[in-house]
């Protein structure tokens, strides 16, 4: 950016908005739940009910197992004169054709 473009802005903008989108091949579907049963099991924050539920959810559901496995918060932790404000994240199965343009998945929103 120009120094007239960024000129007002670096006075009043402190945030930037990340937006992250990426489509995995899940190869090893009980290598994956066993990776989130794990993650799940060393999260002492994490009252022994909802633990329970949350294993069975990774157990069903190879979308929500990657959602336990990936934090934003670790896509940050290096970056030097940064502070994560705000995150969230979700994932889902989807149909994917790697010949298919991203534009096309974009559309579906």
């Amino acid at each position: 950016m120009s120094d007239d473009m960024t000129e007002g802005l670096e006075e009043t903008t402190r945030y930037v908005r990340v937006r992250v989108e990426m489509v995995l091949e899940i190869t090893e579907p009980d290598e994956l739940i066993r990776a989130a049963w794990a993650r799940i099991e060393s999260d002492e924050l994490m009252p022994p009910e909802e633990r329970d539920q949350a294993a069975q959810t990774v157990s069903r559901d190879e979308a929500e197992a990657v959602a336990y496995l990936l934090d934003p918060v670790d896509l940050v932790t290096e970056v030097p004169g940064v502070i994560l404000a705000q995150a969230s994240w979700s994932s889902e199965l989807v149909a994917y054709d790697p010949e298919d343009s991203w534009d096309d998945y974009e559309d579906e929103d």
